[in-house]
């Protein structure tokens, strides 16, 4: 019995190295992962103590959703009723992205008014203020009673769901940026590596407000918060209290999205059954050729009705029928509105996105140009790149403005020319007006068209239905605003274009690969 007991003390002994090593990481999850270049550990701090993120994909931000990428027909696909010939057909590639669901609405743009109120207080900032509010004058007109709208429509909380109005180019893409700045702050918050009492104590900040860009730089100090155990290690394998956008936490900014963007998503091209929302098939490529119309829609005809025809004949969105008749007659409305309506009224696209077609037009990114579907690249095309880079001071430090964004200058000819891929900082008329083409526009006396030209799309609760198909556009200066056009925000997606849980490329088994070696 002695011996049997022995026995068993010596077999625990010997188990107790391998016990060990499965807990520290030989065999068990806490296996150190190794570079396939050097053999060195990740997060050693016995060697190198070198960093890498355990975090693998993208979170989608609030109010977004993902629409994979893909080739499409980018252009008008009906006729040219208007004559402008600046939407000519032509197949394009867009990366996949994210977009938000529904346009911004009043009680959203109040939200960043207030925060602006609350942050930037002092009087020194009353200008700052006024250029962030809407132009609610938009609602004028010399022939028409429309003034109770300029009172009511942004203010009243029985428009709090109607999408803002009244916001110029460059508004809206101020409001992005804020709107950036706080959901990165949140998600720090959140985390714990921003107390959450800074949350309560926006009044005053000031230029002292939390930028992305200059917490990733240093030039941000946050009140300190207590993350829970805290996966963030220095070189010395110490938890840090500061992320990095190595880390996987903060997300890319939200922006306006690109003419390409906006229009591949508003025809809402997937190939799933609308019902079940199952993929019915592997390879879409053939569901370019469909050519819709309207957003809404899921052939060629525009009509998206139920089996036993329930929605023909419905109004699924938001736009003018006809000559004085902006929502029908008394009792058989068609529409429902003789306005913008709701954010979330009418019917969705493939996406699940509302009002890609009428409500309100949308700004997007692009500077206008009549034929830039023949200039711009057939991957991602864009036009109104102008480079920039983050400025130093003389003792090479990076600052911050007035508003506390990180200061940034435009990149010269001088250090772009001897570059393959651009020669000048300045691109947004390449092909189009620049020295090279021997173009010019004359803003207001041959043309209404400028460097400041904005694209907008998707027509409006006043527009014909011509316009609300996804690819008519319009322009108008980027300081300038209409109660038809409002916006909705986008952001860059990282990663796999199929979408978090996958792999970019194409990817078979090590077997298969191994037979075929045979």
């Amino acid at each position: 019995m002695q011996n049997l007991s022995m026995k068993n003390l010596l077999i625990v002994l010997a188990a107790l190295p391998l016990m060990y090593s499965c807990k520290n990481g030989l065999f068990g999850k806490n296996k150190k992962q190794k570079s396939s270049v050097t053999g060195w550990n990740y997060n050693d701090k016995n060697m190198g103590g070198f960093n890498v993120s355990k975090e693998k994909e993208q979170k989608t931000g609030p109010g977004l959703v993902f629409v994979q990428g893909g080739t499409y027909t980018m252009g008008a696909t009906e006729e040219d009723v208007m004559g402008d010939w600046n939407n000519v057909p032509r197949r394009v590639t867009v990366s996949s992205f994210y977009i938000d669901r529904t346009e911004v609405a009043n009680v959203h743009y109040r939200e960043y008014l207030y925060w602006l109120e609350n942050a930037f207080d002092d009087p020194q900032f009353a200008k700052l203020i006024d250029g962030a509010k809407p132009d609610t004058l938009v609602w004028r007109s010399e022939l028409a009673a429309n003034e109770p709208l300029v009172e009511y429509y942004f203010r009243h909380p029985s428009y709090n769901d109607y999408p803002v109005v009244g916001v110029n180019w460059r508004q809206a893409n101020d409001f992005c940026l804020w709107r950036s700045n706080r959901v990165n702050e949140f998600i720090l918050v959140e985390k714990g590596y921003i107390n959450k009492n800074q949350l309560k104590t926006i009044q005053g900040q000031g230029e002292e407000n939390f930028t992305t860009k200059s917490y990733l730089l240093g030039l941000y100090s946050p009140m300190p918060g207590k993350p829970k155990k805290n996966p963030l290690l220095d070189a010395n394998g110490r938890p840090r209290n500061y992320v990095k956008f190595e880390d996987g936490y903060l997300l890319p900014n939200y922006r306006l999205p690109t003419e390409a963007e906006w229009e591949y998503a508003a025809l809402g091209y997937i190939l799933q059954n609308p019902k079940t929302k199952k993929k019915e098939g592997k390879r879409g490529e053939e569901l370019i050729m469909n050519k819709q119309v309207y957003s809404w829609s899921q052939n060629v005809n525009g009509l998206r009705d139920s089996r036993h025809g329930s929605w023909q004949g419905k109004f699924l969105a938001n736009f003018k029928r006809g000559n004085g008749d902006n929502m029908g007659i008394a009792g058989g409305l068609n529409d429902n509105a003789s306005i913008p309506g709701p954010i979330e009224a009418y019917y969705p696209n493939g996406f699940g996105l509302y009002n890609m077609s009428g409500n309100v037009n949308e700004w997007v990114a692009d500077v206008f140009r009549p034929l830039s579907n023949l200039d711009v690249d057939d991957l991602n095309p864009f036009r109104g790149n102008k480079y920039m880079k983050t400025a130093k001071n003389d003792n090479g430090e990076y600052e911050r403005d007035s508003l506390g964004r990180v200061k940034e200058i435009p990149v010269t000819d001088e250090e772009s020319k001897n570059r393959r891929n651009y020669q000048r900082g300045n691109v947004i008329n390449y092909l189009d007006g620049d020295s090279s083409s021997m173009v010019t526009y004359g803003y207001g006396k041959t043309t209404l068209i400028s460097d400041k030209s904005r694209v907008y799309k998707g027509g409006s609760w006043d527009d014909r239905p011509y316009w609300l198909g996804p690819g008519t556009r319009r322009h108008m200066e980027e300081d300038q605003s209409s109660a038809t056009i409002g916006f909705r925000c986008a952001m860059d997606r990282v990663g796999s274009q199929e979408g978090n849980g996958f792999k970019n490329g194409n990817h078979f088994s090590k077997q298969r690969q191994n037979s075929r070696k045979k």
